[in-house]
């Protein structure tokens, strides 16, 4: 079976799908977001040699280049690693045909060479190599170093494929950048001359480009061997049976009938990937702060501080909040069988963001050391984050109606079928609301009144608690068979 037989395959099902009538704003969005970063990409390429040229006037800037392209790489590797996103190929249907197997997992290593991650180096790299030509550097020294960045821009994408795979590549691949990473910050050696010569050797010595072509070839083996090895029915495409842990969470018991809802969602945080992923990312919230707090050109913007504080505590809120109904999308439809009463199933969901949102605090207490008014500040935003965005984030969640796959980690573009105006204007509220209570009596009367107003933002959602949820249960109400429909959708 040819290529040109699978790309069509492929674009019949993407033509046929729901995604593809769908969504036209976001693709469109989209499409000017890569534009916007490929002409970056060339103006960064054409500039940065003018600009080491002015920033090392007695220093060759192609050399000073190579020196700072090790980081780009090791960069581009873990770039790529939380937000690239792998080919999905549907093989079962062409396991009862006569295809080669060979043919199949080449195509499918093909399509990850069609990645925009693919593209955006080289619309970095021609633009440094046309400068280079046009500065009178030889033409196949170029030629070949140029061939050399696209081999290597090649292999990480193989390497960002095996270690998504693979415990065993991803700890292998890990360990390599963690030792090198120690050896020069122990300064055994420079990585950035080490390998900033070697970079340049291949542009002074040719044959050097065997290395980066022989790596890309050892990957693009390795891979097509692991695809190949689990290439039928009993291999990678039948998940395999593991274990299920059991957890003692009898302590949520003391919550009533919301203690079944409770015990169901911290059941699927523990088990599965997806939320998994959401709650580290919530706790990197934490250090939000660092960026802002520790800034004195922020210090005179308390508006801006207030704007971090809010994130700060509101990292579970923001990640896990905003996916509220799709983390049950699985098995949403069984739920509403049962004839669950929507105000039990939402209120188990604003107190698990409360909850989360009162642990975020609490380990906030560090930020003691910036002084107690950017720790009150802290407090006033979670007081915020608990009384009046758990409220919006679960009114925001009715328009949500995006499945999510709960062992599948999210990448870049994935969900993009999700995004919609409204959501974008509810987004609004959550993130210049807290900057508005804050910043108005601020101005008017004073910095503490300002806190006091935000703190005081948030005991009040907290006493209109019930008034909130009766409006947010009618609009899940409205459009419950909506989001049914949706869930069950196949894509």
């Amino acid at each position: 079976m040819k290529i040109r037989s699978f790309v069509r395959l492929e674009w019949k099902q993407f033509s046929r799908s729901s995604y593809f009538q769908k969504g036209l704003a976001i693709k469109i969005l989209l499409a000017f977001g890569a534009l916007y970063f490929l002409a970056m990409a060339v103006f960064v390429g054409v500039a940065v040699i003018f600009g080491l040229e002015e920033a090392f006037p007695e220093k060759d800037p192609f050399k000073v280049l190579n020196n700072y392209l090790i980081y780009y790489v090791l960069g581009d590797l873990a770039f790529r690693y939380f937000l690239q996103q792998l080919p999905v190929m549907n093989i079962k249907p062409l396991l009862i045909l006569p295809i080669k197997r060979s043919a199949v997992v080449r195509f499918l290593l093909f399509k990850t060479n069609l990645s925009f991650f693919n593209i955006l180096p080289m619309f970095f790299f021609v633009p440094i190599a046309g400068v280079l030509l046009f500065k009178s550097y030889d033409v196949i020294g170029t030629l070949v170093w140029l061939l050399s960045f696209i081999c290597i821009g090649f292999s990480i994408n193989y390497a960002n494929f095996l270690i998504n795979k693979t415990k065993v590549y991803f700890f292998i691949i890990l360990g390599l950048v963690a030792t090198l990473l120690a050896l020069n910050f122990y300064g055994i050696i420079d990585i950035a001359s080490y390998f900033g010569t070697a970079f340049y050797a291949i542009y002074t010595d040719l044959y050097w480009i065997l290395i980066p072509m022989i790596l890309l070839y050892l990957l693009f083996k390795i891979n097509y061997n692991f695809i190949f090895k689990q290439f039928y029915i009993d291999g990678a495409i039948v998940e395999k049976a593991s274990d299920v842990k059991s957890y003692n969470l009898s302590f949520l018991d003391r919550f009533g009938k919301l203690s079944i809802f409770l015990k169901n969602d911290v059941k699927m945080i523990l088990r599965n990937a997806r939320p998994k992923q959401v709650l580290l990312t919530s706790f990197f919230f934490l250090f939000y702060g660092l960026i802002f707090y520790t800034q004195d050109m922020y210090s005179e913007i308390p508006v801006i501080l207030a704007f971090a504080s809010m994130f700060i505590t509101g990292g579970f809120l923001l990640t896990f909040g905003q996916l509220v109904p799709s983390w049950d999308s699985e098995y949403y439809k069984l739920m509403m069988s049962q004839n669950i009463p929507y105000r039990q199933y939402l209120e188990s969901k604003l107190y698990l963001m409360i909850f989360a949102t009162l642990i975020s605090t609490i380990l906030s207490l560090p930020y003691l050391y910036f002084g107690w008014d950017i720790y009150a500040m802290i407090l006033a935003g979670g007081l915020f984050n608990i009384g009046l965005n758990t409220f919006i984030t679960l009114y925001g969640g009715a328009l949500n109606r995006v499945p999510v796959e709960l062992n599948q980690k999210a990448k870049a573009f994935s969900n993009t079928n999700g995004f919609s105006p409204a959501q974008l204007l509810i987004s609004l509220p959550k993130i210049f609301g807290p900057m508005l209570l804050f910043y108005i009596p601020y101005k008017l009367i004073s910095f503490d009144a300002g806190l006091i107003v935000l703190g005081l933002s948030g005991v009040v959602g907290l006493l209109l608690k019930n008034v909130f949820l009766n409006k947010i249960e009618k609009v899940y109400q409205k459009g419950k068979y909506k989001t049914i429909a949706a869930f069950d959708e196949k894509k």
